[in-house]
């Protein structure tokens, strides 16, 4: 495979993703998903209404699916490190091996 292919490929696949992220966004504007910290923070204040959180996020999103998309894409962003990083770890050793 030559390396123009190669970048075009990669080119698409990132082209792939972003209409991926994006057309969620697109299609259902106006839906709630409420994630597990909003369910947690409503049970404690139905359990001890005195309660004060220690401090406020710097930013919250404008709505739950995009809360939902940037840990999505946190994850993504992880998960792509540790294969990057296993992959490196695998062909290192295959050049020790042949050495």
């Amino acid at each position: 495979m030559n390396l123009k292919s190669l970048y075009k490929k990669n080119i698409i696949l990132l082209l792939l993703a972003v209409i991926i992220i994006i057309t969620p966004l697109i299609i259902k504007r106006d839906s709630e998903f409420e994630g597990a910290d909003g369910q947690a923070e409503g049970l404690i204040q139905e359990i001890n209404p005195e309660y004060e959180p220690w401090f406020e996020p710097l930013w919250e999103p404008p709505s739950g699916e995009i809360e939902s998309l940037l840990f999505s894409l946190q994850v993504a962003i992880g998960a792509g490190i540790i294969g990057y990083t296993f992959g490196v770890l695998k062909e290192r050793r295959k050049i020790v091996a042949n050495r």
